[in-house]
């Protein structure tokens, strides 16, 4: 009897002692600035860009000769600006992304994230006409477009 009560004290404490798995549930990943392309003309209507090339002074090209209506971009969590240049194959714009980079704690597992607050867009807008908006408060998911770009 006195086994049996210390093998099962044995066993309880080895079960009451284990760690609780912990994993990331949640996607924690820094969002990406994501900008959707529309008609100057009709603001209501997307429309392709037909060789689009992006990219950051000193990177290599993010996109290359596409033709899409959307794209996502990284921003550099590590400084307080973003310089991209976006040619339609003609021409060329500067979009300068300017904001404040936070830390966002998710959970144990997970982790931190980037957000970017007091976000402010800029362009020299030679072949993209407009876009809106000019500020944002935060970027803190990449699940919607944050920019919309007329050309």
């Amino acid at each position: 009897m006195k086994k049996t009560i210390l093998i099962l004290g044995f066993i309880l404490m080895v079960i009451t002692s284990c760690e609780k798995d912990d994993y990331c549930l949640k996607n924690p990943v820094t969002p990406n600035l994501v900008l959707r392309f529309y008609d100057d003309s009709n603001k209501e209507t997307l429309k392709n860009v037909d060789e689009l090339y992006v990219w950051a002074a000193g990177k290599d090209s993010l996109f290359s000769g596409v033709k899409t209506d959307s794209i996502y971009i990284p921003l550099n969590t590590t400084e307080t600006e973003t310089i991209y240049y976006f040619s339609n194959g003609t021409s060329v714009d500067t979009f300068t992304i300017s904001y404040t980079p936070k830390e966002e704690y998710v959970s144990r597992s997970c982790g931190y994230k980037m957000v970017f607050q007091e976000v402010i867009f800029t362009s020299n807008t030679s072949w993209i006409q407009n876009f809106t908006p000019t500020t944002l408060t935060t970027i803190a998911t990449d699940n919607a477009a944050h920019v919309q770009i007329y050309h």
